[in-house]
């Protein structure tokens, strides 16, 4: 099993501190696979096999528990009296109807160390802010990196020097979801794939669990996010266009929809920040999607979309970099990327390629405009033609970037 640094280094981080490490995100981003490695990282350290408990509650299985009171009866006789610590890794837990109750009651009466995954983020920053406020840490999970898909690829693929432009190419069609990679190569299996993975994203994390039963108005709404990636983005402009397909629907109901789609980490919310006004702005937001695979196996792949595609993998990858992003305005200019994290600042242009003394002036130009220090970053896919440096303004390669 490939190893995903990122989140094991902050898992073990938390081992032992009394705080439930609570995994979201997608549902096959790599959760589950996440708790295994747990699992085999606990044995390493000396934590007896007998006092680990790994539960899939999406499991069909007879003896997995529906509601919190079956839930807390499994860990009861599992633990058995024990005044030992025991771990708990429970993967799905909304599955389990009241399961706060049981996560809270297991911290009252047991010494338990607990880790849990969950695909709703709603549900489970709601019902955690009620009855665990305070005591636990949550981790975003999102699907691989480029970097991350090269390392799938290289041990499960047995591609010892890869071609990393041929790579970055098939990442950007196919996206970054770990089951391909254990798939055939063949395009019409990978899409037919990545279909399902979304059918099942839709139906039981915004349809069933919102019970909405117009699901033609919903999937209008997210073809209408895939074929807008990158772009600026309110929910007036979606009524515009649902209207103009006969459907007249409200910015209201929209809002609603945008949240569910979100809540199920299918589409990800990039907020719109003045940077001379510093200060949050209300519309002409960007939404990029969680993987560009499920984009491309329903709309089809599109070459003309390459500024968006790029913009939606820096969006990504700075996201699981640990930082909050947002885009950004500055006067007149839109700023494609402002990063912060703890005191740490910086800006992002991303462009395809800067193929003409107008493009470079505009990429670069925007970036200028910012008075402040913070470091300024231009992102594009030349190798030779941009200049590596300009007025303190940082040019480098995006597959480079990604891999560094």
């Amino acid at each position: 099993m490939v190893q995903r640094d990122r989140y094991m280094s902050q898992l073990k981080k938390w081992v032992d501190a009394p705080v439930i490490k609570v995994l979201t995100g997608m549902r096959r981003a790599g959760k589950s696979s996440l708790l295994q490695l747990l699992k085999e990282y606990l044995l390493t350290i000396g934590i007896a096999e007998s006092h680990i408990l790994s539960l899939n509650l999406e499991s069909m299985h007879e003896n997995m528990p529906s509601d919190h009171q079956s839930l807390y009866q499994i860990i009861k006789t599992w633990i058995h009296g024990s005044k030992e610590r025991h771990y708990l890794l429970l993967d799905e837990i909304q599955e389990v109807e009241g399961w706060e109750k049981a996560i809270n009651a297991f911290l009252v009466d047991f010494d338990v160390d607990v880790t849990i995954t969950g695909s709703n983020a709603h549900l489970l920053s709601s019902e955690l802010a009620t009855y665990l406020s305070g005591r636990y840490v949550e981790i975003t999970v999102y699907p691989l990196t480029f970097r991350e898909t090269l390392a799938f690829r290289k041990q499960l693929s047995n591609i010892v020097e890869p071609d990393l432009e041929k790579e970055f190419l098939r990442y950007l069609r196919y996206g970054g979801l770990p089951g391909i990679h254990r798939i055939s190569d063949d395009p019409e299996v990978l899409n037919q794939y990545l279909k399902g993975v979304y059918s099942t994203v839709l139906l039981k994390d915004v349809l069933s669990r919102n019970a909405i039963r117009d699901t033609a108005l919903m999937e209008k709404v997210v073809f209408f996010l895939m074929d807008n990636v990158g772009n600026l983005f309110s929910a007036a402009s979606v009524s515009s266009f649902l209207k103009s397909q006969g459907r007249n629907v409200g910015i209201e109901t929209i809002y609603n929809y945008l949240g569910m789609l979100e809540d199920a980490y299918l589409i990800l919310k990039a907020p719109r920040y003045d940077i001379k006004g510093k200060r949050w702005l209300e519309t002409n937001e960007k939404r990029f999607l969680s993987d560009l695979g499920i984009r491309h196996a329903v709309l089809g792949y599109r070459d003309m979309d390459i500024g968006g595609l790029l913009e939606n993998v820096v969006h990504q990858e700075l996201l699981s970099r640990g930082y909050k992003v947002s885009i950004g305005k500055s006067g007149d200019c839109e700023v494609d990327f402002v990063v912060t994290r703890g005191e740490e600042v910086d800006y992002y242009q991303v462009c395809y390629l800067l193929s003409s003394t107008e493009t470079i002036h505009r990429e670069f130009s925007v970036l200028r405009a910012i008075s402040d220090n913070h470091p300024k970053i231009v992102l594009s896919m030349d190798r030779l033609l941009a200049p590596q440096n300009s007025d303190g303004i940082k040019w480098s390669n995006l597959v480079d970037f990604l891999l560094d």
